[in-house]
């Protein structure tokens, strides 16, 4: 019991986070990474709970933020330095 509740409150506080990154995307290149991140955590809560095809998903999502964040890091996070 106490084991659900605790990835239960894991799962909230990652795919809360992962909003929240989502939303400040545009503000800095590092919420790209920052969303990736959370992906990938939120992926690894996909698969301990026993939904697949969200962890897979998830991953996808990951790798495409990954992507995103290394091109804009050799654009836009170079001319905020």
């Amino acid at each position: 019991m106490r084991t659900t509740v605790l990835v239960t409150v894991y799962g909230i506080s990652v795919l809360t986070l992962m909003m929240v990154f989502y939303a400040l995307e545009s503000r800095h290149c590092h919420y790209v990474l920052a969303f990736g991140i959370c992906c990938v955590l939120s992926s690894i809560y996909g698969f301990i709970t026993g939904v697949c095809p969200f962890g897979v998903v998830e991953f996808v999502w990951s790798i495409v933020a990954f992507r995103r964040w290394n091109k804009l890091g050799n654009q836009k996070c170079a001319q905020a330095k």
